[in-house]
């Protein structure tokens, strides 16, 4: 099983990350914008929290909040689960399911180096079935 910086090698994604001090229409926006479900938010260059769509929907929509009016800060989840790029899939899928999560951050070296995503993991195994698959449909044909 591969380790996250596999993932975030085969990703190529930039980092968006967004100050606690914007409003969540904003945040909302620049996620659609960058086509992203998940922003991290950091201050003073570090991880101060993660902001997701489904906390966009249970904290905003559905409490009746206006989200022009109603700062990130205010909503996001603070000190999320992280992980390592050592860390390995497995461990990603055993966080993710525990904690019932869609997005892991990713810290090196006390910095945010990026986001992994259940999506990613899919994808990531897949290719990797992919190959593997290959591999076998080689060794037998030679």
């Amino acid at each position: 099983m591969g380790k996250v910086r596999n993932i975030l090698e085969s990703k190529h994604d930039t980092l968006f990350t967004v100050g606690p001090e914007i409003t969540v229409y904003r945040a909302i926006e620049l996620m659609c914008q960058k086509n992203i479900a998940a922003i991290i938010v950091e201050e003073d260059g570090h991880l101060a929290g993660i902001f997701t769509e489904r906390d966009y929907a249970r904290k905003v929509v559905l409490k009746g909040r206006s989200s022009k009016a109603t700062f990130i800060a205010e909503l996001m989840t603070r000190e999320p689960y992280t992980i390592t790029l050592d860390d390995t899939i497995d461990d990603c899928m055993k966080i993710m399911t525990e904690k019932h999560i869609r997005h892991l951050p990713v810290i090196e070296n006390n910095r945010t180096v990026g986001v992994i995503s259940v999506g990613d993991i899919i994808r990531y195994m897949l290719e990797e079935q992919k190959m593997i698959i290959e591999h076998l449909e080689n060794y037998i044909t030679q």
